[in-house]
């Protein structure tokens, strides 16, 4: 309980000047919404609001559109597109908590677009024909939980399906046999 209870110290000077409901939900958002312990130390609202108060924005009720477009371009700028745009579905997530919660009148960041981020080419290695079948024949074949194994490795290296579309595949298979 004291990790929670020093979380609700730093809440922001904005959410703070809203008052004790502002902050108990700010924190409630954290602790209620949030089950990693990673996420809910990440600093992309308090480094919203630290922003928004070196701006001079001093009411959660002030808080528009246009300061969350400016932040992301300006996050842009400094960082990668993927980072602006997490930050940005964070305070979407954010917002929407505190709205729901009648802490702020509107959500402000769903009108913000995010920096476009296109993904051509994947990170993941493809095998070559003649590893694939490197792989294949490394698996032993005299017990059946091998035999398993090399059933559901094939078609996933053949066809780049993940395990779970291979093992829903073979459970398809067994239904109907």
């Amino acid at each position: 309980m004291n990790q929670l209870a020093t979380s609700a110290s730093r809440a922001p000077a904005l959410v703070t000047a809203a008052g004790a409901r502002a902050s108990h939900r700010f924190l409630e958002f954290f602790t209620a919404q949030i089950r990693n312990p990673h996420t809910r130390r990440a600093r992309a609202a308090t480094e919203f609001f630290d922003w928004l108060a070196a701006k001079g924005v001093t009411q959660l009720a002030a808080i528009e559109s246009v300061h969350v477009a400016a932040y992301i371009e300006q996050l842009s700028r400094a960082r990668s597109a993927p980072t602006a745009k997490l930050r940005l579905a964070a305070l979407r997530h954010l917002f929407d908590w505190m709205v729901i919660g009648q802490i702020m009148p509107t959500n402000q960041a769903p009108a913000v677009r995010g920096p476009r981020h296109i993904v051509r080419r994947g990170k993941t290695p493809v095998l070559d024909p003649a590893d694939a079948r490197q792989l294949l024949d490394a698996i032993d074949t005299t017990t059946i939980i091998s035999l398993r194994d090399r059933a559901l490795i094939g078609p996933m290296v053949y066809s780049f399906a993940r395990i779970g579309a291979a093992f829903w595949r073979q459970s398809q298979l067994k239904s109907h046999a």
